[in-house]
């Protein structure tokens, strides 16, 4: 049975993460008492007799984590954005080629995907690899997210009666092209340039949906919506990251029909001459703590989608 500890149980993402693994009976869970949750010295003793741990820390405080690691048989998996693009790192997207799968699978020091990224990269990374578009394109996105995202205050906010009457309506951020995501959509992608990007926080819980608008003439070679809907088909056969048809409802798309899920739905809709490649899934789900469990599960050897809700 292997060991397991979670740093930074009680935020929404380590959370979420104890669910999954507090029924497996191939995990033992190291927990701190309350007490000890912030001492040094009882999580540098919990970070080294984990045979793997969950970093669910603000960045600063996940490298000093790793810091504290001196157990080489230790495997980190950091949902934090301080290790994404850090050479050394494993990037924690399987479904994105069997090389990354087996990489994960290997790997010691595994960064786990941001939210908004991964729904770009899923959409973005198949037609790079394809030859449909090129490294130096410079798309758009645009993301409307769950206020779940924000963690606990945010979390708090949107839960007050007595709220801010202007989050009574969707909020658009990042719109100094700031935003933290954005390094590691383009690097993991396979772009020379970040997108120009357009993230949304409403007034739901969790449930995301990403989208990528295409013009004919983005991509490489002649190719309408039967191509790009081929490849992401032949891209995403699940368990986890499908490829669907027709998964509107009467026309519309809500952000939160996956919510409490672990997958996410890959779509292609619009025409041959305008596009829309869509990434729906959970922010706490794919978007974080699922996929945290599902590196977990390959780096123990075990299906990728065990103990996931899908």
């Amino acid at each position: 049975m292997k060991k397991v500890f979670i740093d930074g149980s009680a935020g929404t993402t380590g959370l979420r993460i104890f669910e999954r693994l507090s029924t497996r009976d191939d995990i033992e869970l190291i927990v701190l008492e309350d007490k000890y949750r912030k001492s040094e010295n009882h999580r540098r003793e919990a970070l080294n007799n984990s045979d793997a741990v969950f970093l669910c820390l603000p960045d600063q405080a996940a490298k000093e984590a790793v810091a504290m690691i001196e157990n080489p048989a230790t495997v980190v998996i950091d949902a934090s954005t301080a290790h994404r693009t850090k050479e050394g790192w494993t990037y924690g997207y399987p479904e994105l080629s069997k090389s990354h799968e087996d990489q994960v699978r290997k790997a010691k020091r595994i960064a786990n995907p941001g939210c908004h990224a991964s729904g770009f990269i899923a959409l973005v990374y198949p037609l790079v690899e394809a030859g449909l578009l090129d490294q130096g394109a410079r798309l758009s996105c645009h993301s409307v997210t769950g206020y779940s995202g924000g963690g606990k205050q945010m979390i708090m906010e949107y839960e007050d009666e007595n709220r801010n009457i202007l989050l009574d309506a969707p909020r658009q951020y990042g719109i100094g092209q700031v935003h933290k995501h954005l390094d590691e959509m383009a690097r993991i992608s396979g772009l020379k340039t970040p997108p120009v990007f357009s993230p949304i926080v409403s007034g739901f819980y969790s449930g995301m949906v990403v989208t990528v608008p295409l013009f004919k003439e983005d991509l490489k070679i002649k190719a309408g919506l039967s191509d790009l809907r081929q490849v992401f088909k032949e891209k995403y056969q699940g368990p986890v990251v499908s490829y669907v048809e027709k998964a509107d409802e009467d026309g519309f798309l809500s952000a939160n029909a996956l919510s409490g899920k672990d997958s996410m739905q890959i779509m292609v809709e619009g025409n041959d001459d305008r596009m829309l490649l869509i990434a729906r899934y959970d922010n706490l789900g794919k978007g974080a703590s699922g996929s945290a469990v599902q590196c977990l599960n390959l780096v123990l050897g075990r299906d990728m989608a065990y103990g996931l809700n899908l």
